[in-house]
């Protein structure tokens, strides 16, 4: 028994001392450590031998976390893994038993589960991200530049789902709600005269009717201080609720812009680039034909990206040539910027008679005849840009900028010239307020009156809200406006969309087999997707989201829903019926000249909403500002109500302009000097890359130096030892041919007489002869070793 339990331990002590390095060939012990694991129990084991095993089974663990880069072959490692998940399995939770060790296990437990929890949470936030696996597909087959615009489309619809949120939650549902219901009030109530056709689909489809008298709109809301039994303060929610969109907007906007900043870091990482691509671009994890399909088409596209790149970075043209065609092309985008805005302005003023004399007198294309034009303007003067941007010959990403650019000043220019002719109109219809709300008090006094003149002491007479006259909003137009703008442009993107790339890819399919000529390789072909379109489309439809959702609540609403509609449509006809670009180039790994329009835009779409708010007195008889002067009073009313006094001077002090330009003048001050270090930041970082960059260059050249200095002394010692070689040959050789010489008979060659006169009685013996010696015969060597 003695004995058996020493063979025990010694067997127990190799165990732990071999698993303790999990690195050598676990194919060669595999048979050994079974049969040793069989015998073994931590209750056996002393406890220096317990601390040994533990170490033994964290250096397993720290092999399988790093297994993956090891370079072994991928047999080695499947078994290195297979036997070491079986040993840490058999010893980390017989390390728990026994007195003393349950807090180990314990430890042990829920390490693992908050392992298994951390993946799987990782798995869930990979799962949540919508239209993920669609953005991936789309990015395989057609390059990171198309999904660049599907990718910022998501963001997009996140930003607006937030702007939803907000509006939604804390203007349209407390006032549909706890306000006033619809027909109590004239701002809440359809005129008398506009009930018969109140729900007729074309006055509905303009937003007219019972749809400008809802919570849609600016003029439905009432300026009652607060509503319902929770006393909600309508108008303050309102205005803080336009503010904080604003805001909100800004803040996500440059926070991504600086995340962007920080993850593309300074310069570019193409060394090796084609090597990288090579050996490192598979994905050995994938088990799905579909997606391993999707990964090779990935990788052909990138390789097709990565050699564009390097052929536009060394080809050289004739400058002038480029110079003057770049020049003309300049000049003709000027002159379709000046015609469009031109034509834009023209119209705006037409629709200003139109609405004068009456909108039930024209016809549908006359009502809609501002917004058609600017759907028309962005949808056909981007191609003639495509097709003026081909005499420039630029750089695939350089040309889809300039492209970017030319068409974000058109639509820049449409929307200015459209806000400049609303401006207009805003002054109209505030000139015919001041008459309606003076017809509106001749009205009143005559009313009275009447009845005072009659019986005094009678009830006042009841009116019914349709029948009391009212002025025109000015700001539920220009709500109206907006969503009129926005609908227009949603429909005009879905019928283009529809008709030239769903209708022409099935002409090609279906037509090419009995035409004249391939109309897959020839005209029309297959249609591209237009990125630089797509996305001006989505910047400028948010920019009028903006713009116009202080006056009309639900465009948040509406561009969540088109926004919805779009990546499903879109993702559709671009797998459906689009074809990859012939030039296929490689997108911004940071998306921040899409974040730079969107900036500017954002800047340029909140100025006329700020000068509105601030500038012009809002409508007497709508909206949640009525009977104020400007529509910021309500701040100053709800501190002068809800706050102490102390609280109310101190605000007035900090919006004093004493205060408020110097502090302006101090972050503009911060700014530049933030901006300034992070210009020498990146400058010594460029440096910095460049000495690295000679660094390297100078290691390259120092070990090639020495590579051929070796390669050389290898190359004499290699001649030095066949020399060697051959010249011991040689000597061997030699001396075999003496001992032949020795031992062949002396009739192999006729040998000399020779006469021994000195020597008595030998042959030729005579006397008084000298003694003479005998000459000898010396070979000389003729390989001498050297």
């Amino acid at each position: 028994m003695k004995k058996a339990k020493d063979v025990k331990k010694k067997k127990q002590k190799k165990i732990v001392e071999t698993s303790s390095e999990p690195e050598t060939s676990a194919a060669d012990d595999c048979e050994e450590e079974d049969t040793e694991d069989k015998e073994v129990t931590p209750e056996s084991l002393s406890p220096e031998e317990l601390e040994k095993l533990k170490e033994a089974v964290d250096e397993r663990k720290k092999l399988i976390q790093s297994l993956r880069g090891k370079p072994w072959p991928m047999k080695k490692k499947l078994v290195t893994l297979r036997e070491s998940q079986e040993f840490v399995e058999k010893y980390e939770g017989a390390l728990g038993k026994g007195k003393g060790r349950k807090l180990y296990a314990y430890k042990v437990m829920m390490t693992k589960k908050w392992m298994k929890f951390q993946r799987d949470f990782e798995n869930f936030k990979t799962a949540c991200i919508p239209w993920e696996m669609k953005i991936k597909d789309i990015e395989s087959h057609f390059g990171s530049s198309v999904a660049s615009y599907f990718i910022f489309l998501r963001w997009m619809y996140g930003i607006n789902m937030i702007l939803f949120g907000l509006t939604f939650g804390l203007v349209m549902v407390p006032e549909a709600l706890m306000g006033k219901p619809y027909g109590s009030i004239p701002r809440k109530t359809v005129p008398r005269n506009e009930e018969a056709s109140a729900m007729d689909f074309a006055v509905l489809w303009d937003f007219g009717g019972y749809a400008q008298y809802s919570v849609l709109f600016y003029g439905y809301y009432n300026n009652q201080r607060a509503i319902g039994w929770l006393k909600f303060r309508m108008p303050l929610s309102y205005f803080l609720v336009g503010v904080g969109t604003v805001a909100y907007s800004y803040m996500v906007v440059i926070r991504t812009m600086a995340r962007n900043a920080n993850e593309s870091g300074v310069g570019d990482d193409n060394s090796f680039n084609f090597s990288w691509k090579m050996f490192t671009s598979w994905d050995y994890l994938i088990g799905n034909p579909e997606t391993a399909d999707n990964k090779f088409a990935s990788i052909t596209t990138s390789f097709k990206e990565a050699i564009l790149e390097e052929q536009e970075s060394r080809k050289d043209d004739n400058i002038h040539l480029t110079r003057f065609l770049r020049v003309l092309a300049n000049f003709l985008v000027l002159c379709c910027l000046a015609g469009s805005g031109y034509l834009i302005y023209f119209v705006v003023r037409r629709s200003q008679k139109f609405a004068i004399d009456g909108l039930e007198n024209h016809s549908w294309w006359e009502r809609n005849e501002v917004n058609m034009v600017m759907s028309l303007l962005g949808m056909f003067c981007p191609m003639l840009f495509d097709v003026i941007s081909n005499l420039e010959n630029y750089h695939p990403r350089v040309a889809l900028q300039w492209q970017l650019g030319r068409i974000f000043a058109l639509f820049l220019g449409n929307l200015y010239t459209f806000i400049i002719a609303l401006m207009d109109e805003i002054n109209l219809k505030r000139d015919e307020e001041k008459v309606v709300k003076f017809n509106i008090t001749m009205w009143e006094a005559s009313i009275y009156n009447g009845t005072a003149s009659e019986n005094s002491t009678a009830p006042p007479m009841s009116i019914h809200p349709a029948d009391i006259p009212r002025g025109p909003c000015w700001e539920t137009m220009v709500g109206q406006e907006f969503v009129r703008l926005i609908i227009s442009d949603t429909m005009t993107t879905y019928i283009t969309l529809l008709i030239g790339d769903f209708l022409r890819a099935v002409l090609v399919r279906f037509l090419n087999h009995c035409w004249c000529w391939d109309l897959e390789a020839g005209f029309p072909s297959y249609s591209e997707f237009d990125v630089s379109g797509n996305v001006l489309g989505l910047i400028f439809n948010q920019g009028m989201i903006w713009m116009g959702a202080f006056y009309a609540p639900c465009l948040p609403a509406l561009n969540v829903l088109r926004l919805h509609v779009s990546m499903y449509l879109q993702c559709w006809a671009v797998m459906c019926c689009n074809v990859p670009q012939e030039r296929v180039f490689k997108a911004s790994g940071s998306n921040n000249f899409y974040m730079a329009m969107l900036l500017v835009i954002l800047f340029l779409s909140t100025l006329p909403a700020i000068y509105t708010i601030v500038t012009i007195p809002p409508s007497f008889d709508c909206g949640p500002f009525s009977g104020k002067k400007r529509m910021f009073d309500v701040i100053h009313e709800t501190l002068e109500s809800d706050f102490p006094a102390w609280f109310s001077k101190v605000f007035s002090y900090a919006s004093n302009p004493g205060l408020v330009l110097p502090f302006i003048l101090l972050m503009i001050l911060a700014i530049y000097y933030l901006q300034s270090t992070s210009k020498s930041y990146k400058e010594a970082n460029v440096e910095l890359k460049k000495k690295l960059q000679m660094q390297n260059e100078e290691n390259k050249k120092k070990n090639k130096r020495a590579a051929l200095k070796a390669q050389l002394d290898l190359e004499e010692a290699i001649k030095a030892a066949s020399q060697a070689t051959e010249q011991h040959k040689n000597n061997v050789t030699l001396q075999d041919l003496q001992d032949i010489e020795r031992q062949l008979p002396a009739t192999r060659a006729p040998v000399p007489r020779t006469h021994h006169h000195d020597i008595p009685g030998a042959p030729g013996y005579l006397p008084g002869f000298a003694q003479q010696s005998e000459p000898r015969m010396y070979r000389v060597l003729s390989l001498q070793r050297q």
